[in-house]
Formats: structure tokens, C-alpha cells, sequence
């Protein structure tokens, strides 16, 4: 096998040293195309789209990978061949038409971008039979805006737009750009679509330009086109809402015919349904915005939309509007389709497992009603198993687990209630857009030759977001994790947990109670309509848990176990504060291109009751969504060398404080697949100096010297509904090698490298 391989590599590394064997004489291959531009407002990356011919697709290192496959295979029509031909892409010729054209129209777009007097050389560069295209631009002074006035009859669109700051897309001696009043008209007519004009579109702003003021200069004028039958536009509100409750077009048909259905009136909105309804009117209250002498805007109208397709019970959303005089006010009535989906849902999976060399299978099932309760309340019940052959590893031969092994059961129940339920006092966040309140309550137990583990779960969330989805808030009530260890053997006993071993492990095999509350936002600037050109996204929150066995231990007495720790119930109770922050920011350069930057930083701090924090509550380095060059669980912290004779070292390679900091260039190959290139860097670190972890402790003035770095390239499947990613990191700055820190120019791919296979951007 391994010949063919050498031997398709060499064909490729041949075939690139021939990119124009395929060229017919008298023509040249299009070899590259460079846009030169001394425009300081307009990107050369921006006038790429306007080019009409461009180079083949070429790639770092290994060049124009598509021509290079179209030229390895021959005239026949192998099966090969066929393979190459499909996937691979022709020369492209040069064209002296087609690059006329694309100057032509660089040209009018350095004219719309307010380079009136720009000029567009072309130039060839050509050897042998290749061509390389040169845009050579010469922008000469923009033209600016002199002075910018308004002539806006209407007063009260003038005042919305003026105290909304609508106006103020342009400003004096800003370049006459048209792509920029082309954006202020948009944005101006969606401001007032929200502000109850139903009827506006950009088209009715438009805008006087004199050139003839001065050497480059323009005097802007915006004014309003008025309509056709009136001087002023007219405001909306919302009328009669009425909704069609999951009633098919042709039981409406014979309604009209006869009284088969029902109509009700909830608060507001009245509600056409079969005797067996779809959903419950209250449902369908809180999942509509259109309320009743309420001001018109399209995010009520884009929010009804997605908080009913949002359903799960729920197919398909109609919203239809229909503009009414009433009293000489204008209202718009709505009538809301909504169709029925599958409410029953079932998935069974089962996966084969290998966890350090240990081989089993796991399996589970889950079934979930879409609409249990007749307002789009989800209730999904899960059952999973798992099994696995053990082998001693070496651990002890007087203890031999040949032949042993584990097994692991548990369910879970979720329930997801389409609305806030929230105690009386707070009744007036109950209409918040796209709300839920969840619970679940989870039970697992794990059986091993060394102990046996037991999990109870119980969790309340309350989630709900602004009218243009931009933030979107979580409540965790209260989140209940209870650990139990009824056995352990003695073996394990004194191998592990004796008191003389690391107590970051003991910590992790007692017995005990987790009870946090929680509150996290996500927030970014890409709303329903609104997509920016550079897109980002903050995500923060705040765990803090023990407070409730706290408050319930200092007012019922509290009973300190022997080991020192307080306890509620018999059980001993954790007690931290954790904290994390998350940015990440894309930087589109063209249809192809685009960097994408990421910072997280999370601080976690155990305090009173627990020395340590949490196992699972803690930090991990490396992996496919942290620094790539190391795999998950092998980084930190901090200068910790990673002990490798030693099965529990994972124990000692996590911390209380977590630094990532990456930045990733991406390029789209096609439709679906896309490559990258990327730099990481970061650690985790400790907040304490704990005995089996030195090195860890996180310390101001050494803290810099200790950030991993690595770099690598990445290969993705994009297929709109799901990406697959698969990244390769090398370490460049290794701070737990304490010979040789820098390995960036020392490669070694036996323990210098990772793989990762993941699902989804790494940010």
C-alpha cells in the first residue's frame, strides 16, 4: 500500500512542476491575480468580489492543489481518473475580455466608494505560458462630505430618527461612500418599521448629492419621499389577533360550513381549536407578541416567528397581517397559523468504548413527548448502560483485575416548560420573549472492582432573552449534585486514598453534596436582522455553591464531621465561588477569508467548607477547544510534568484557573470544505499550593512565563446543519520542559503533537 501512496505523491509533486500541461498554445494560464491599491478606505479584499476572473485555488505549501489533480489523470475514464476530473478544476485561460471587464468594474465600485477620480491600470506579467494580472489602482483624493443636512417634512419620523441617533450614519468629512448611505437607508427604514411604520422601505429616503461645491466636495442632502395619497406616514398598531390552534385548512373549510370547532377568547388574542386541543392558550400567549393597541414592529413580528417554530409540537408558523382603519386609527390584524408537528420522538444508540486500553460498549435510549401537557412542554426520558473489560494495567500484580470490569446504569428525567414559572413576586418577567423553565432529575451508578459510585442529580433553570435575541440570560435556581461512595476496596483504599496520598484524589472519592446557584448571559451583536460585519459574542457567568446548606446549617446547628468538615444532612457540602469570561470575535476579509480571535479566562476559588475544589468542577488544559497542541487533560498546571507511569496523574492535571487565548485563520475551499491555520495559548493553573501538584501555583510574576503556546492546521466538513472538524496541534512553547521550553523549530510528532476530531468551530 505504501508504494501507491509514495506513488501518487510523486505524481502530484511532478504535476506541480507542470501546472501548464494542460494549456493549449497560444493561450496562458491565469497564474495569479494581485489587486494594488492605494485607497486607504477600501480594501484591496474588498474589490475581489468584482473581479471576473480568478487563478485557480491555491492553498500554502502545496499551491494549485485542484489543477494539480485535474492534470494527473490521463484521457481514459477510469474510475480514477473520473475521481480526479470530478474534484480537481480546469486551467484557467487568460481572458483579455473578462480582465477588461473586472477593471471596468473595479472602477465603478472605487466611483460608488467616493473615489470619483479613480484610475485602474492593468498590467501583465508573462512567463512562459502563465500570466500573472496586476489591478493597478490609483484612488486619488476621495471626495468628502462638505455638509450634511436633512429635509424631512415629517416631524415625527425626523424626531424617532433624530433621538435614535439614526441620522448620524454619516458625518462631515466622512468619504462620499455610497455603500455607507445604502446601509444608513436600511437602517433608518428598520428603525422605523419598529416604531409602527408597516408600510416603509428604504426606498422611501433618498438622497442629493452636488459635486460642484468644491475640489473633491459634496454638499448630502437626505429627504422623504411622502406618499402618494397623504403628506405624513402612517403609524400602525397592533388589532384583533386570531390564531388557528393547529386546525388544518380543510376542517376551517367545513367550519364555515358548520359550527365544528371552537373559538375561544384568551386575555387578548382569540383561539380557533378542535375540541382536542393542540396547545394551551396560555402556551400560545407567551409564544406571540402581537398584543393589542400595541405599537406595530417587525422584531414582534420576527419574535412571534421563532418563539412558535422554537416549539418543539410545533411544524410551521404563518403570520398574516391585514391593515384596518378603526376610528380613524390604523391597526393591523393578525391572524397566526399554527401546523402541528411530530410530538413523538425516539433515538437508541449504542457505541463501542475504549478508555485507556479498556474495550466495552454503551448503549441508551430516549424518548421524548413534544407536547405532554398541551403547551409545548417537553418531557424526555433517558436510559444508558455501559460495559467494559478491565485489565490490571500493571498496577499490582497481588491485585489482578484480569477479567474484572465495569459497568455503569442511570436515567434521566427533563421536563422544559415554554414559559418562566417564577413565585409572585417576579410575575412581571413572565412574558419575557423565548422563555423556559427547565428541571431534570438524574440518577447513575458506576460499578468498578476498585469501588462503587453512585450519582443523584436535581437542577431548575430559567431561561429567557430580549426581543432581538442579542441577550439571553440563564437562572440556575438551584442545581443538586450528590456523590456517593458506599464501597471501595481495600486495595484501592491503600493505594490511593491512604493519607499519605495526593489529596486531590482523596478529595474526589468521598462522599459528597454539591448545591449551587447559577447565573450566566450570552451576548451578541448579531441580531434577527441586523448582521454585522464583524460578528462577536460575550459569554460570563457566576457559580456559587454552598449557600443554601450554609443559611440552613447556621439556622438549624451544624454537625462537623471528624475530618473537620460541616455537614447537612449527614453529607459533607462543597463550598466555592467560580467565574468565567468568554470572547470570541470573526474578522471577515472576503467571502473566503476570515480571522476569528478568542479569550476566555475562568477563576474558580474553594473556600470554608471544601480545601479543594470540586473534581468536575475544575479546570483542564489542551484539547480541541483549548490549546490544540496538547491533548485533553495533558497541559498544566502551570510547570507540572506530567507523570506518565501513573495511572490517577489526570488527577494533578487540573487547576482552579484557566487562560486560553487562540487565534484561527480560515479559509473556505468550497461550499463544504474548508481549511485553517491556527496559533493557542494558555494554561491552567492552581489557587493553592497542593502537594501533588507542584509547579501549579498561580503566581503574578510568573504566571507569563508559564503560557503554553502551539500551532497547527485544521480541515473541516461543512455541511449548514453540522461541521466536523479535525485539527492537528504541535507545541511550539512547552513550559512543564524544563530542557528545551522552545520546541518550535524542534518537532517532534511522537509526543510534541495531537490530533483532535471535534464537531463544531473550536470559538
Amino acid at each position: 500500500m505504501k508504494k501507491y501512496i509514495y506513488y501518487l505523491l510523486f505524481i502530484v509533486v511532478l504535476t506541480a512542476c507542470d501546472a501548464t500541461k494542460r494549456v493549449p498554445e497560444g493561450s496562458y494560464l491565469l497564474n495569479k491575480v494581485q489587486i494594488d491599491t492605494d485607497t486607504k478606505s477600501v480594501k484591496a479584499s474588498e474589490l475581489e468580489p468584482f473581479l471576473r476572473q480568478e487563478a485557480n485555488a491555491s492553498m500554502p505549501l502545496i499551491g494549485k492543489y485542484k489543477l494539480h489533480f485535474y492534470n494527473i489523470a490521463p484521457n481514459d475514464s477510469t474510475w480514477l481518473n473520473r475521481f480526479f476530473r470530478k474534484y480537481g478544476e480546469k486551467p484557467v485561460l487568460y481572458s483579455e475580455r473578462l480582465t477588461s471587464i473586472s477593471s471596468e468594474q473595479i472602477k465603478l465600485e472605487l466611483n460608488n466608494r467616493g473615489y470619483l477620480n479613480a484610475t485602474v491600470d492593468t498590467l501583465l506579467n508573462i512567463q512562459d505560458k502563465k500570466v500573472n494580472v496586476i489591478y493597478d489602482i490609483d484612488g486619488n483624493d476621495p471626495y468628502r462630505i462638505l455638509t450634511y443636512t436633512d429635509a424631512i417634512n415629517d416631524t415625527t419620523i425626523l424626531k424617532i430618527l433624530t433621538d435614535d441617533k439614526k441620522l448620524n450614519f454619516i458625518e462631515e468629512e466622512d468619504v462620499f461612500d455610497l455603500s455607507v448611505l445604502e446601509e444608513g437607508r436600511i437602517e433608518m427604514a428598520r428603525q422605523l418599521r419598529n416604531r409602527g411604520y408597516y408600510d416603509f422601505s428604504k426606498d422611501n429616503f433618498q438622497f442629493l448629492a452636488d459635486t460642484t461645491v468644491g475640489t473633491h466636495q459634496v454638499d448630502l442632502t437626505v429627504s422623504l419621499l411622502n406618499p402618494t395619497d397623504s403628506t405624513l406616514h402612517q403609524r400602525y398598531y397592533m388589532g384583533n389577533t386570531t390564531v388557528i390552534n393547529g386546525v388544518d385548512n380543510a376542517k376551517l373549510e367545513q367550519s364555515a360550513k358548520g359550527n365544528t370547532l371552537d373559538t375561544i377568547t384568551y386575555k387578548d388574542i382569540t383561539i380557533v381549536q378542535e375540541k382536542n386541543r393542540f396547545l394551551r392558550p396560555s402556551a400560545i400567549y407567551y409564544n406571540t407578541f402581537l398584543r393589542r393597541n400595541r405599537m406595530y414592529a417587525d422584531r414582534a413580528v420576527d419574535r412571534t416567528y421563532t418563539s412558535l417554530n422554537g416549539l418543539g409540537a410545533v411544524s410551521q408558523t404563518n403570520v398574516n397581517l391585514f391593515p384596518v382603519v378603526r376610528n380613524d386609527s390604523n391597526f393591523l390584524d393578525s391572524r397566526i397559523f399554527i401546523s402541528p408537528g411530530n410530538l413523538h420522538w425516539m433515538q437508541f444508540g449504542i457505541d463501542g468504548t475504549n478508555s485507556a486500553g479498556d474495550l466495552g460498549v454503551a448503549a441508551n435510549i430516549t424518548y421524548e413527548h413534544r407536547n405532554i401537557f398541551k403547551g409545548a412542554e417537553r418531557l424526555r426520558i433517558r436510559l444508558n448502560g455501559a460495559y467494559e473489560f478491565i485489565s490490571s494495567g500493571g498496577v499490582d500484580d497481588s491485585y489482578n483485575l484480569i477479567d474484572q470490569n465495569y459497568y455503569e446504569y442511570g436515567a434521566e428525567t427533563f421536563l422544559s416548560i415554554p414559559q418562566l414559572i417564577l413565585p409572585w413576586l417576579l410575575q412581571s418577567l413572565k412574558a419575557q420573549p423565548s422563555a423556559s423553565t427547565e428541571f431534570s432529575v438524574g440518577i447513575n451508578f458506576q460499578k468498578r472492582p476498585e469501588y462503587l459510585r453512585q450519582f443523584f442529580n436535581l437542577s431548575s433553570r430559567l431561561q429567557w432573552s430580549g426581543m432581538d435575541w442579542r441577550l439571553i440570560n440563564t437562572v440556575e435556581p438551584l442545581d443538586i449534585n450528590y456523590v456517593r461512595m458506599p464501597w471501595k476496596s481495600q486495595f484501592f483504599i491503600d493505594e490511593y486514598l491512604s493519607d499519605d496520598s495526593n489529596a486531590i484524589l482523596r478529595e474526589s472519592y468521598k462522599d459528597q453534596l454539591i448545591a449551587r446557584t447559577g447565573y450566566s448571559f450570552l451576548y451578541t451583536n448579531s441580531g434577527l436582522r441586523n448582521k454585522p460585519k464583524n460578528p462577536y459574542r460575550i459569554r460570563a457567568g457566576i457559580d456559587l455553591a454552598g449557600l443554601i446548606p450554609r443559611i440552613a446549617t447556621a439556622l438549624g446547628g451544624s454537625k462537623t464531621n471528624s475530618d473537620g468538615y460541616e455537614e447537612i444532612l449527614g453529607i459533607n457540602y462543597a463550598e466555592y465561588i467560580k467565574t468565567d469570561f468568554d470572547f470570541a470575535q470573526t474578522y471577515p476579509f472576503s467571502d473566503k477569508n476570515s480571522l476569528a480571535i478568542h479569550f476566555g479566562l475562568g477563576v474558580a476559588v474553594p473556600y470554608g467548607n471544601s480545601i479543594v475544589l470540586p473534581f468536575e468542577k475544575r479546570y483542564f488544559g489542551g484539547g480541541a477547544n483549548s490549546v490544540r497542541g496538547w491533548s485533553t487533560r495533558t497541559l498544566g498546571p502551570g510547570t507540572y510534568q506530567r507523570n506518565d507511569t501513573l495511572r490517577s496523574d489526570f488527577v494533578n492535571q487540573i487547576g482552579d484557573i484557566k487562560l486560553d487565548i487562540s487565534a484561527e485563520f480560515r479559509h473556505k475551499l468550497t461550499d463544504l470544505f474548508e481549511v485553517a491555520t491556527f496559533v493557542d495559548a494558555g494554561n491552567i493553573w492552581t489557587i493553592k499550593n497542593y502537594e501533588g501538584q507542584p509547579g501549579g501555583l498561580f503566581k503574578f510574576d510568573e504566571f507569563y512565563k508559564q503560557i503554553a503556546v502551539s500551532y497547527g492546521v485544521g480541515f473541516r466538513i461543512n455541511l449548514d446543519f453540522l461541521l466536523l472538524r479535525l485539527d492537528a496541534g504541535m507545541k511550539a512553547y512547552d513550559p512543564a520542559d524544563f530542557e528545551k521550553k522552545f520546541v518550535l523549530f524542534n518537532p517532534n510528532f511522537r509526543d510534541k503533537f495531537a490530533l483532535h476530531f471535534a464537531i463544531g468551530y473550536p470559538f
